[in-house]
């Protein structure tokens, strides 16, 4: 067991958690499991996620491939489960073969290729003018740090009530990883085989989500080998200043982020192309720079019961980070939810 003590609040994690949940009557229950991978050397990676929503009878699953030509493969659907006893749907499986020390990912099934990623800010468009290819991913993902986060409880181990409407998850861990193992897509030019042996970061969540909850949010997770790494993070709540918060592992174990100043830079979509930051813990401050190499537009959209359609807007970008003179890899995520058709991160530029 993990806990991190903060004022009358723990935060526990035992190695079950790894594994899915008994699913609690909220209607918008999630049990998610996501991770990334990058090949810095050979410039090209990926990411991966299955959401179970079991009291809605489907699952979310996505499949995000950065090839090093500039192409992404790119694939979500949503298909129908009956439990929460595994996460396995569509073809995309998430193994747990070690809890905290190693994990399994599979995908059996087909992908969209995109020449222009920026063509899925129109997905029935993207959808409709771009192949549709087989697919097959196998990736054994190895623990490189100690995990981070879990479930808060309170002292006496009791649990803290959930709002649903306003929950993005009661529970949450993440870790930084190494991934071997390859990608094979069946491009029209002929096989295209992505080798991974490179580094990420995996997380794993479980309670009510609405992807609405929150105003908007800057998620960027990096690894530059497997003693230095980071996730930092800047969430703002409709009801609140941004947190600003993260971790770095340097020195074999995991230093809490203090403060994170965040600059970016920006396309005329409003699609961030690199970004500075400044990552301040107890000990020091760390200089960031990343490039953002490959970028997809992507959204997700609800319908309230009263009628209201409600659009979030979600750019993820395979991004070059340097650091100390090292230079990594990983995920620039951007989420804003679109407001009378704009996007209201309050960094976004004009127009």
């Amino acid at each position: 067991m993990a806990d991190q003590n903060a004022d009358d609040i723990r935060i526990v994690l035992e190695p079950g958690d790894e594994y899915t949940h008994e699913p609690d009557a909220a209607s918008n229950y999630n049990e998610s499991m996501y991770l990334n991978a990058f090949d810095v050397e050979r410039g090209h990676g990926g990411w991966f996620r299955l959401g179970n929503r079991v009291h809605e009878g489907y699952a979310e699953l996505t499949v995000c491939l950065y090839l090093a030509d500039g192409r992404v493969g790119f694939t979500y659907k949503r298909p129908a489960i009956e439990t929460n006893d595994e996460m396995r749907a569509g073809g995309l499986h998430i193994e747990v073969v070690e809890p905290f020390e190693h994990l399994r990912v599979s995908y059996e099934g087909r992908i969209t290729l995109l020449d222009d990623p920026a063509a899925m800010a129109d997905p029935r468009t993207a959808f409709a003018e771009n192949p549709r290819v087989a697919c097959t991913v196998a990736l054994d993902v190895y623990g490189a740090s100690p995990m981070w986060g879990g479930r808060p409880v309170r002292a006496d181990g009791s649990e803290i009530e959930t709002d649903a409407e306003t929950s993005f998850a009661k529970a949450h861990y993440e870790q930084h990883t190494r991934t071997v193992g390859s990608v094979t897509i069946d491009a029209p030019e002929g096989p295209v085989v992505m080798e991974i042996d490179g580094f990420g970061l995996r997380d794993k969540s479980w309670g009510p989500r609405f992807w609405q909850a929150l105003s908007w949010y800057r998620w960027l997770p990096m690894s530059f080998g497997d003693d230095f790494a980071m996730m930092l993070s800047i969430v703002a709540r409709p009801d609140g200043e941004p947190r600003r918060s993260g971790m770095v592992l340097d020195g074999g174990r995991y230093h809490r982020i203090r403060d994170v100043q965040l600059t970016s830079t920006w396309d005329d979509a409003g699609n961030q192309t690199g970004l500075s930051a400044i990552a301040t813990t107890d000990e020091r401050t760390y200089e960031v720079s990343g490039e953002v190499l490959s970028l997809i537009p992507l959204r997700n959209r609800r319908t309230t019961p009263g009628g209201e359609q409600l659009v979030t807007r979600i750019t993820e970008g395979m991004t070059r980070y340097t650091c100390d003179g090292r230079v990594g890899m990983g995920m620039s995520e951007y989420l804003d939810q679109v407001v009378d058709g704009r996007p209201i991160g309050p960094d976004l530029p004009e127009g």
